[in-house]
């Protein structure tokens, strides 16, 4: 069985990331190493999305986070696949949460659903006691409604301080976190 060629260059953390996308895809990948990119690597990952585009797919954690925001600065107009935690979470106790423990399933959809932040300054802009009414900021399963809600907008996991910044910078409007979160809530 021949497997699907996806033409961007995808942007990962590291060897297991590769290997793990080379089963199901045929892919070429830039390996960032950690979460300290040298100036070496941005510039491999300036010349691809030139070339061919990139796709930023790393786990969803604290360093992965800290890859993407670094990129951004340099790339904003890089794409960008994520995995939930759930996702990418190992089935080997103290293993960490990585790309390279999701299924196939989880990987193909993550990179049907590639997503492009905004780089205006007009973007749609929710309003914080919307997302106070909806439970997102603050309360008792705060954390829990933000990760279903990043699941479903497939925009990651973010913290209450990342949520604004994150649902403006994929122009998520009113509208549809309204329609996400009639999802989130009944799946509670």
């Amino acid at each position: 069985m021949t497997k699907e060629r996806i033409e961007e260059i995808i942007v990962v953390e590291g060897k297991d990331d590769t290997k793990r996308l080379k089963e199901v895809f045929e892919v070429d990948t830039i390996e960032t190493r950690g979460s300290a990119i040298d100036e070496t690597i941005l510039e491999q990952i300036e010349h691809a999305q030139e070339t061919r585009g990139v796709i930023v797919f790393t786990d969803p954690d604290f360093s992965g986070e800290k890859i993407r925001k670094t990129i951004m600065e340099v790339i904003p107009d890089a794409q960008h696949a994520f995995l939930s935690r759930r996702m990418a979470t190992p089935q080997k106790r103290g293993a960490s949460l990585g790309v390279e423990h999701a299924s196939d399933e989880a990987i193909v959809e993550a990179l049907r659903k590639v997503v492009t932040p905004a780089a205006s300054n007009d973007d749609p802009k929710i309003a914080r006691q919307m997302l106070l009414d909806y439970g997102l900021i603050a309360g008792a399963q705060a954390r829990e409604r933000r990760e279903r809600l990043g699941e479903e907008l497939k925009i990651g996991y973010t913290n209450a301080k990342q949520l604004e910044k994150r649902l403006a910078m994929f122009r998520i409007t009113e509208a549809q976190l309204r329609e996400a979160m009639k999802k989130v809530e009944e799946t509670a």
